[in-house]
């Protein structure tokens, strides 16, 4: 049988940082009340000279050197963003080109928060169909782009930044299992409800979010899909050593370990220093942990997303 394995991650975050007290010097905010709600500390902005394929494209780079992976081997690439460099061609394929890996499969996944477990989850079915045997999964956003800086309610919430993964065919179980879900009859609560038409921008072209909304259903379903997928998997919420959710607000990782019943010490928590990164935010989270030693050779890390569209979905990772 052909599984697939994660073998090598990377992550990048933009050299400019914007902390707390930055902002409130621009809006009606503090250091505190940021903190106090969100658990968030800073935030990285990219340059306006830096494309989201630019840091997709750092954070491969670090991924390839961590996996000992050359640009040459990869025969998939998916990058999952909601901010992309255009409407066409995908980031994914601009990315490619900056790598140097020509004539692979290229392609952008759309699941906003969600978008890098809808990668994982791709890109493991296609190699375990046996058409693809190495494959480049990529997280990838500039959000700073679609804020209104002067709405604390949104504006302090989010950063840029990237982050990839490796996975090759294996003989030996990587990608344990994965459950996707999705329902559009909540796609109010989080959206950015703009496009271009006739050259000219319709609606509007900034994030717009109901918080408590959010909150609510964003426990609720990391919670089920969690158990969804342990139960596909055959395992308990025993069997895990690691629970990496999306990176949004510190409330909601706390809620949501202590409702599957997960202790807040395997829980990985990175939200306080890049803010949340939408589908960046998985990636970076498992790459740190993997590279301070947390999360080791044989552990079992559930990661988990979720996001506008409203998306969700988990897949549980053996290393």
């Amino acid at each position: 049988m052909i599984w697939s394995r994660i073998v090598g991650t990377g992550g990048y975050l933009p050299p400019k940082v914007v902390t707390n007290d930055d902002l409130a010097k621009r809006m009606d905010t503090s250091d505190e009340w940021i903190r106090t709600r969100t658990g968030i500390r800073q935030r990285h902005v990219a340059d306006p000279s830096q494309a989201c394929s630019d840091l997709a494209a750092e954070a491969s780079r670090a991924a390839l050197a961590a996996s000992g992976v050359s640009a040459a081997e990869i025969d998939l690439i998916i990058v999952a963003t909601a901010t992309p460099d255009y409407v066409f061609p995908s980031t994914a394929c601009i990315m490619q080109a900056k790598l140097g890996a020509k004539g692979c499969a290229a392609f952008d996944i759309q699941a906003v928060c969600s978008g890098f477990v809808y990668a994982v989850a791709v890109a493991d079915k296609l190699i375990r169909s046996g058409q693809h045997r190495c494959a480049l999964v990529v997280g990838s956003e500039v959000y700073s782009r679609i804020l209104d800086w002067s709405d604390r309610g949104t504006a302090v919430l989010f950063g840029d930044g990237a982050g990839a993964a490796i996975l090759k065919a294996d003989s030996r179980p990587g990608i344990l299992g994965s459950v996707l879900h999705a329902d559009g009859s909540y796609a109010d609560i989080l959206s950015v409800p703009g496009n271009v038409c006739g050259g000219k921008i319709v609606g509007s072209p900034f994030l717009q979010m109901d918080g408590q909304a959010v909150f609510k259903f964003a426990v609720k379903v990391l919670d089920e899909v969690a158990r969804e997928t342990l139960a596909q998997c055959g395992l308990t919420v025993a069997d895990v050593d690691w629970l990496i959710p999306h990176q949004a607000n510190v409330r909601i990782l706390e809620a949501t370990a202590k409702k599957i019943g997960l202790d807040r010490s395997k829980l990985v928590v990175t939200v306080d220093r890049h803010a949340n990164t939408s589908a960046a935010s998985v990636p970076l989270a498992l790459d740190l942990a993997i590279r301070d030693g947390r999360i080791k050779p044989g552990h079992k890390v559930m990661l988990q997303g979720v996001g506008g569209g409203f998306t969700w979905g988990a897949s549980l990772v053996e290393m």
